[in-house]
């Protein structure tokens, strides 16, 4: 018996709880806990970011990349792409045993998004239901979903960007649009769509923009029976009870970011699971640190702590004397052209006492203070890039035209390939990105896990299904 009555909803021609699994970033969803996911019931989702393939063992195999350019290495960057996102679907469609189903999660900002979806598509026909996509404005999802004839799901965070997307493309393609997804820009974890419009410090309460997002979907002649899916900040089902069978929202159904990452089939390393137990309230931070230029949702650890103090080493400058700019930097930087502030001289030289010594310019006109070996990984870290997004503040890169951003790279931000791979296959979760939704803290006051214990995917489904 389900909380509340919750019904399953028809999706890709089959009952289906609406209950969706998101699909989290570099191999931290694979093929065990999405197709896990769908054999319960629910709407598994692999992530088709970078995923992971295997040998002939079972090993995964590591990404290693050989090409000497970054436009060479960007190619076998789309050739890892697809052949891992095909193996994960396939296997995943495998475990689900014709049950619920199984989506694809695509970043459209990710480098060589479209080659990447088309050549997954195109290996996997039958066995996707639908592709859900976010990170940017992905106009050409539906033109991509009608060629292989799947269901796309936009991920978006208000009713504005819904409302550019239909207008400008998806009314096109209307009858695959399956569900749209609203994820919550203050409480989802990993990328998030704040608008500039929009204070990372107040977060509005998600029903009156999830009605306005149902009221442009009618405005614009969608049915109520395309489901609007809460993502971000979704636990207990009991909390969303006004939500469901709400004629206001029409037909909803929710993901599960969170909550699918501390179960048996998770896969990410059990240092991170561990990790979530421990979690207190405050303990994700919203910060703007990634290549991406996107808010970004991570657990507070020595590696965004080192990110945040670097950002705080830094000092304006101009290329000639004005205004307050009035005294030399003699400290971290090579020539006599860089113009600073007397106190902004005065801190400079104290982080160099300190072994900060290298100055790195920014591209917003700042120098920022790092150590000898800060730099020199820095600088590494540019040099491997393999161009893993379609525009990287880190290394400058951009995944077309002229393949350059025209931007200085920023050394304020960190290689997001790098550390996303490293921490899913068991790297120091210290000293790694560690992505997770805000209500990742209820682990610890859960007593669902306690004595430590891990559900298995369908243990949590079934829980879910009660509304805990």
């Amino acid at each position: 018996m389900s909380f509340k009555g919750l019904k399953p909803i028809l999706y890709g021609g089959r009952e289906v709880w609406p209950l969706v699994e998101g699909g989290k970033g570099v191999a931290a969803t694979n093929h065990a806990s999405s197709g896990a996911w769908a054999a319960a019931g629910g709407i598994g989702t692999v992530s088709a970011v970078n995923a992971d393939s295997y040998d002939a063992e079972g090993k995964i195999i590591p990404q290693i990349y050989n090409a000497l350019t970054r436009k060479e290495r960007h190619e076998e960057l789309i050739q890892y792409g697809i052949a891992g996102a095909v193996e994960q679907v396939r296997r995943a469609y495998e475990i689900s045993n014709g049950k619920g189903a199984i989506n694809i999660n695509v970043l459209w900002e990710m480098g060589g998004a479209q080659q990447i979806l088309e050549g997954v598509l195109e290996k996997t026909r039958g066995m996707v239901t639908g592709v859900t996509c976010g990170a940017g404005m992905p106009y050409k999802l539906s033109e991509i979903a009608a060629r292989f004839n799947v269901n796309y799901l936009p991920i978006i965070s208000s009713a504005r960007a819904f409302r550019a997307l239909w207008k400008r493309a998806y009314h096109k393609v209307a009858d695959l649009m399956a569900a749209v997804v609203y994820e919550d820009p203050w409480l989802a974890g990993g990328h998030n769509g704040l608008s500039n419009a929009e204070d990372p410090l107040k977060p509005e309460d998600p029903y009156p923009r999830v009605k306005a997002l149902r009221e442009t979907m009618r405005a614009e002649g969608v049915p109520d029976s395309v489901p609007i899916v809460m993502a971000g900040g979704v636990w207990f089902l009991r909390e969303w009870d006004n939500w469901i069978d709400n004629p206001e929202l029409g037909s909803i159904a929710f993901q599960f970011g969170t909550r699918p990452l501390l179960t048996e089939e998770s896969p990410i390393p059990q240092a991170w699971k561990d990790h979530l137990r421990t979690l207190e309230p405050g303990d994700v931070l919203l910060h703007r640190f990634s290549p991406t230029g996107f808010y970004s949702s991570a657990v507070k650890n020595p590696f965004l702590r080192k990110l945040e103090a670097r950002s705080e080493r830094q000092i304006p400058y101009s290329k000639v004397q004005a205004g307050e700019h009035t005294v030399q930097l003699d400290v971290g930087v090579r020539g006599k052209n860089f113009w600073v502030a007397p106190r902004d001289l005065e801190r400079a030289r104290a982080w160099v006492a300190a072994g900060y010594t290298d100055g790195l310019r920014t591209p917003d006109d700042t120098i920022v203070f790092v150590a000898p070996g800060e730099r020199a990984e820095i600088q590494q870290d540019q040099k491997d890039c393999m161009g893993c997004l379609s525009h990287c503040g880190f290394s400058s890169w951009k995944d077309h035209d002229d393949y350059t951003t025209g931007r200085l790279a920023d050394p304020r931000s960190f290689c997001i390939q790098k550390t996303l791979q490293d921490i899913a296959h068991g790297g120091p979760i210290d000293e790694n990105l560690m992505f997770a939704g805000h209500a990742a803290y209820r682990f610890k006051q859960d007593p669902f896990y306690s004595n430590n214990f891990t559900p298995t995917v369908k243990q949590l489904v079934d829980r879910i299904l009660t509304g805990d």
